[in-house]
């Protein structure tokens, strides 16, 4: 069996994608931006070819070995040829002026035909009355044009309605990595792949853009629907959505899409971090939904690096951590504030305009997970981190030093490692952790601190990934997917504890009697278990949690 699983999800927001995505088209001009940017790639290859020669070079003397065993085993071979004749055995000349052989012209049996005599055999009989024309639209007969049916046969598929969400995974299979685009529609109960991307690396994760990214044709300022994609490798690829069947992404951000640095250097990729591009793995990418044309990208080399997607480069680089930076957050409100976390056990929030500037740090009792600030108190930020425990800070209230952090209120939320997190950006109070541990739970953070509402198994291995819906139509809806390469779309909202906490946000009354929905790929046969999956497992009551 086929070992997969998704590593990160992104919601399209309805209205983005375009009604009938275009098909791939490799014309002249696509072909030499393709062989401009593969050729750093081969440059890459034929210097570590030459590097490994000359690593082999300690072998020198072995040619003339070699030549002297070739000289060997020719000695041998001419010997068996000369004594191959069995014993016994006449050899008799052929006489090639023999009247039977000469009607077969065995002398000129290898040479080419320039001119061959007699008359052609057809597999059929006589067709000279046949027409034969170039391309069915020449001929008369046919009064149906070539691949038109087909053309809107392919041109349905591809459709996306205004009412459909898309759905993004970064998913590795058998050591394969690529991007499905899935389509949610909602009213249907359907989810389904419509395309997917290739992918160089293992990716780590996603961000949607609604900038179009080295698009000919198109205002830099235009709407757009791109996503960029950070993976194992340093580079981050930024690729068109609207596109199907691509075979290079729009724009490479890194060391990768520098073709004109790299021949200046003509030197092996450095592993020390600079400020120009990332030297590790990309581990998080924040969009700047107010400036959009910046993407702030955290890295494994310790470092936040700043892109201008109008020029693919990066326009600043920031060391405010001591270890690997995992995760990243702009504020909604002062848009040039971003919030980072590490593995140095800390958060930092600062201005990018300001870079020399003593930052504010909050610290944590282990690793950093995932950050993320209040969607409806821009004051307050979330941290998950490696124990499983969700801290809830003031921004405003900042520490002397980190280990003096103070948060409003800590969740021990599992009991390993909480791996993704989202809060609902329509409901206030409605968050959804999920964890190794295999679990999701649903929380309703009330003035009095997080309580729990439900807790699900849904049996798609360990959690990587929980995100709910951007759109108020499907606010209550809830992409979960982890380490069995499955993803499924939970509507809350038709969960019995789920309405009665938040009856208020519901249409239905909290008592209607509503079955529960769970949404996978059609082919999957465990989303039809999951549907009809009791809910024995449920809990209802609170997990400990500490104020201070």
């Amino acid at each position: 069996m086929a070992e997969s699983m998704i590593t990160t999800t992104a919601w399209v927001p309805r209205g983005f994608a375009a009604p009938f995505p275009s098909r791939y088209n490799f014309d002249e001009a696509e072909f030499e931006r393709i062989a401009e940017l593969a050729k750093l790639q081969l440059n890459d290859a034929n210097d570590d070819l030459e590097e490994a020669r000359a690593g082999g070079g300690d072998g020198d003397g072995d040619g003339e070995d070699d030549e002297s065993t070739d000289g060997e085993t020719a000695a041998t071979a001419e010997e068996k040829a000369d004594s191959s004749p069995a014993k016994g055995h006449k050899t008799e000349d052929i006489d090639i002026n023999d009247a039977d052989l000469k009607e077969y012209d065995l002398e000129h049996y290898d040479d080419d035909d320039d001119d061959v005599h007699g008359q052609r055999m057809d597999m059929f009989g006589n067709i000279k009355s046949l027409a034969y024309y170039e391309s069915n639209k020449e001929d008369p007969y046919i009064t149906i044009p070539d691949d038109q049916d087909q053309e809107e046969e392919d041109r349905e598929e591809l459709q996306i309605l205004a009412t459909d969400n898309m759905l993004l995974a970064a998913k590795v299979e058998d050591e394969l990595a690529h991007l499905e685009v899935y389509v949610y529609e909602d009213e249907a109960d359907n989810l389904y792949v419509h395309h997917d991307i290739m992918l160089p690396a293992i990716p780590l994760c996603l961000e949607w853009l609604d900038v179009p990214v080295s698009k000919p044709g198109v205002e830099k300022d235009a709407v757009a629907n791109f996503v960029a994609i950070g993976t194992m490798d340093p580079d981050i690829e930024v690729w068109d959505l609207d596109t199907v069947d691509c075979l290079y992404p729009n724009a490479i951000l890194g060391q990768g899409g520098n073709l004109q640095e790299q021949e200046k250097k003509k030197k092996k990729k450095s592993k020390k971090a600079n400020d120009e591009y990332h030297v590790d793995a990309v581990l998080s990418l924040a969009a700047n939904r107010k400036h959009r044309n910046l993407l702030a990208s955290a890295s494994a080399d310790k470092t936040v690096k700043l892109w201008d997607l109008n020029t693919a480069k990066c326009a600043k680089s920031y060391s405010y951590h001591t270890d690997k930076v995992c995760s990243l957050a702009w504020h909604a409100v002062e848009s040039t504030v971003l919030l980072s976390g590490s593995y140095d056990r800390t958060v930092v929030a600062a201005d990018m305009r300001a870079p020399d500037v003593k930052t504010p740090r909050w610290g944590v009792e282990s690793d950093v997970e995932n950050i993320k600030w209040d969607p409806h108190d821009s004051n307050f930020f979330y941290v998950s981190t490696e124990n499983g425990i969700i801290h809830y800070f003031d921004i405003r209230n900042i520490p002397a030093s980190p280990s003096a952090s103070k948060p409003v209120w800590t969740l021990q939320a599992h009991d390993e490692s909480l791996s993704s997190f989202d809060i609902n950006a329509h409901v206030p109070g409605f968050i959804a952790t999920g964890s190794t541990d295999k679990t999701v739970k649903l929380w309703n953070i009330q003035p009095s601190g997080p309580a729990m509402v439900v807790s699900r198994n849904l049996d798609i291995g360990r959690i990587f990934s929980t995100n709910f819906a951007p759109d108020a139509e499907v606010a209550f809806r809830l992409a979960v997917a982890g380490s069995k390469g499955t993803m499924h779309v939970w509507d809350t909202s038709t969960n019995a504890a789920v309405r009665q906490a938040f009856a208020h946000k519901i249409a239905a009354g909290p008592t209607d009697n509503v079955e529960e929905r769970l949404v996978g790929v059609a082919d999957d046969e465990s989303s039809e278990d999951d549907r009809s999956e009791d809910e024995d497992g449920e809990e209802e009551s609170g997990d400990s949690m500490d104020e201070d």
